[in-house]
């Protein structure tokens, strides 16, 4: 049972690259059974099922989680790894890439664990991946503070509505060494000197979320490295 012993199904969004992709390998190595939601397939080296989906299109993302529990039996747990942003100032980011950043980090999440619930009641868990950025809000990223913002009170309430039932951890990390900056403006990439963890240590710290035993949540976690910019 997933949550105790990680022998089970464990849905990743995101999980082609970067922290979902570190959570596909660390779910592997524990004994579980990662599945992925992703827009690209994951590395040939992680064989695992996957269904290709634009978490932007809500009902898309529904029908998605649907085919891919049903094919493997139900879910044991989902961790919501996806994200996306749109740097710059309000004005000048267009509306569409500003929304999608929304849609995507805020409103996919939902979709996801909506059409993950009925799987997972009775003791599943669930693990969603805000940001240091939605508790402590920056300039040029507007669309990206709301998203995650919208992402803590979401699992706040969601942890409240579920409570019993389903386990929900929300995951606040700080900046992580991935692609997730690649292709910024320079003004908007960590400098080359900057502290950011490695994804894996991020993963290593979801899977004690899940592990935790009957009746105990860990019900919010902050990690980011010791030196990490953007907290406090």
């Amino acid at each position: 049972m997933v949550g105790r012993d990680m022998v089970g199904q464990v849905l990743v969004t995101g999980g082609a690259s970067g922290l979902g992709a570190a959570v596909v390998h660390a779910v592997r190595e524990a004994g579980g059974q990662p599945l992925v939601l992703d827009k690209a397939a994951p590395a040939s080296d992680e064989a695992v099922d996957f269904e290709s989906v634009d978490l932007s299109d809500t009902r898309a993302a529904e029908r998605a989680v649907r085919d891919i529990a049903e094919r493997n039996g139900g879910l044991r747990a989902v961790v919501t790894a996806a994200g996306t942003d749109a740097c710059g100032k309000l004005v000048d980011v267009p509306a569409a890439d500003w929304e999608r950043v929304v849609l995507v980090n805020l409103l996919g999440t939902a979709a996801v664990v909506r059409a993950a619930l009925p799987y997972l009641d009775g003791g599943g868990r669930v693990v969603t991946v805000a940001s240091t950025l939605g508790i402590k809000a920056v300039s040029d990223a507007t669309a990206y503070c709301a998203s995650k913002f919208g992402v803590v009170g979401f699992t706040r309430a969601l942890a409240a509505e579920t409570a019993g039932r389903v386990g929900v951890t929300l995951l606040i990390p700080g900046g992580m060494k991935t692609k997730f900056f690649d292709g910024r403006a320079e003004q908007y990439r960590p400098p080359d000197d900057s502290k950011l963890n490695p994804p894996e240590h991020v993963a290593d710290a979801i899977l004690f979320a899940l592990r935790q035993p009957a009746g105990c949540e860990v019900r919010e976690l902050v990690v980011a490295h010791e030196e990490e910019g953007s907290w406090p």
